[in-house]
């Protein structure tokens, strides 16, 4: 499929084509079969940076497993699960517009881009053995998580996940698993949702395709774009731009020059896995199974050990390792990037950050220090008997951290993710941080909420958006509603081929 095909002064412009821009397009095209998107790639392929397979953990984030979503015991020994609670029904909202799309042809083979794989949270030591069973109690008594199962018995373990037992010791280990976990290829679903996006009437898709300036004008913006196989410059106008360009989102925003980017900084880290390819060890992996967080790792940063469906092959990942780098992007960002990136606005946040966080800096750099050695005793953890000889080391995406000031301090955004929106509602802009790409339809609804409304509140949006995302508006979390999420859910399971086996 060709994406050189462009739509002058379009209804949209959406800057990148990672995981937010795609299900941005497809969902307003979905609400407004008579909107015009264009949508604009710097590289020639399309969600080949953080959003592509390769580049993130693949876990369809929904709170299932990952401990940091969890952190803390209440005093009374209690853990609080709220946050976990609430990025399930936000994924949830994801799984339901794949659903709707696989329905109405507007995704094909979803095996290609999501399959089931059990979500395990795993964990060593009296401490950690005490906290997992509280966090179960608290999870379990959810509807969300009633078909949670808790366990120390090293043998059910040992039958959930071999590679955990290979080797250990006999200190105290627990374990809780969800049969309805995830791996998910977001790139994949990018491609395939702009594949559709390309195919419709007044939407283009253009690759190697660079915007490189923005100004606001009466109608909404101009838009400075180079062609990078010419060298040339156009100019295209629109009434809302999007920039969802991973990385490459801050300094953007920063050239729109509105008020709201003003002391916005971004703090990137750099991220890398080990690889195993060895068929005789990763047919005896059948999870996704995330651990206690080390020490000043970010959240990002929480090791596991992971199926992953890539390329139509099985393989095993663990990690990520962190790393100091300078770069927004991995795969065409620049030494300067970050530097070119402070502003008077944003110094003193970004020194201020540098002061508080010198644990996090102080383990990026030894991050980047580490030998294969040091890394093996990291997967040691989660497998004691894994060998050096199966593992390869690979470079993974970068994630930019969104810096900013939160009640006169300045802080770095580990959860959730912060969307810049201009008061005019005419430009929003995404700086990631986890669960990201997994409740990425939740993030670009809030979006279209904020800066396109019509498209919910007419009466045909408001159908439309019902059948597209059907939990839209309803508060899934409550028990009353138990009934009709289940029902929802079911639905997209089946549509989605999630159903295991027996």
């Amino acid at each position: 499929m060709s994406f050189g095909k462009e739509i002058m002064n379009p209804d949209v412009i959406l800057i990148g084509s990672g995981v937010m821009s795609s299900h941005l397009g497809a969902l307003i095209k979905s609400l407004d079969p008579k909107a015009s998107i264009q949508v604009y790639e710097s590289t020639s392929d399309l969600a080949r940076e953080s959003s592509d397979g390769w580049n993130n953990a693949g876990t369809g984030h929904a709170g299932l497993c990952e401990l940091s979503y969890t952190p803390h015991r209440n005093p009374d020994g209690s853990v609080n699960v709220t946050k976990a609670i609430e990025i399930f029904e936000q994924f949830e909202q994801s799984r339901q517009f794949w659903s709707y799309a696989v329905s109405k042809g507007m995704i094909h083979s979803p095996k290609e881009f999501i399959n089931s794989v059990p979500h395990i949270s795993f964990v060593h030591g009296q401490e950690q053995v005490d906290f997992l069973r509280s966090r179960h109690q608290g999870m379990s008594a959810h509807h969300f998580f009633q078909d949670m199962v808790y366990t120390t018995d090293r043998k059910t373990i040992g039958s959930w996940a071999p590679l955990l037992l290979d080797g250990r010791d006999d200190v105290p280990i627990a374990a809780t698993r969800m049969d309805n976990g995830t791996d998910v290829n977001f790139g994949e679903v990018s491609r395939k949702l702009l594949g559709w996006l390309g195919q419709q009437q007044d939407c283009g898709i253009a690759t190697r395709h660079r915007v490189e300036g923005l100004k606001k004008t009466d109608l909404g913006w101009q838009i400075r774009v180079k062609n990078l196989e010419t060298g040339k410059y156009h100019f295209n106008e629109t009434k809302f731009v999007f920039i969802g360009a991973g990385g490459g989102s801050l300094p953007l925003l920063q050239k729109s020059a509105i008020p709201e980017s003003k002391g916005i900084g971004g703090f990137p880290i750099g991220g890398q896995w080990l690889i195993c390819d060895n068929p005789e060890i990763v047919k005896q992996h059948q999870a996704k199974v995330y651990g206690q967080a080390l020490g000043a790792a970010p959240t990002m940063a929480v090791p596991h050990l992971d199926t992953r469906i890539l390329d139509g092959k099985k393989t095993l990942l663990f990690g990520p390792f962190g790393s100091w780098t300078t770069k927004f992007l991995h795969k065409t960002g620049h030494w300067t990037d970050l530097p070119f990136s402070i502003r008077p606005g944003n110094l003193f946040t970004l020194i201020n950050v540098g002061i508080r966080n010198l644990d996090l800096v102080g383990y990026l750099v030894k991050q980047g220090l580490q030998s294969m050695a040091n890394r093996l005793e990291t997967l040691h953890l989660f497998y004691p008997g894994a060998k050096a000889a199966d593992w390869r080391l690979i470079d993974a995406g970068i994630r930019v951290q969104a810096i900013k000031k939160t009640d006169g301090k300045s802080g770095i955004v580990h959860y959730g993710t912060e969307v810049i929106t201009n008061r005019e509602r005419t430009i929003s802009a995404l700086l990631g941080a986890s669960p990201g790409a997994s409740v990425c339809v939740n993030i670009v609804l809030e979006v279209i909420q904020t800066c396109l409304p019509h498209l919910l509140h007419s009466e045909q949006g408001k159908a439309r958006i019902k059948e597209v995302v059907p939990t839209f508006g309803m508060n899934a979390i409550l028990p009353a509603n138990a009934s009709r999420f289940n029902e929802v859910s079911k639905k997209a399971t089946e549509n989605l081929q999630l159903l295991r086996d027996g």
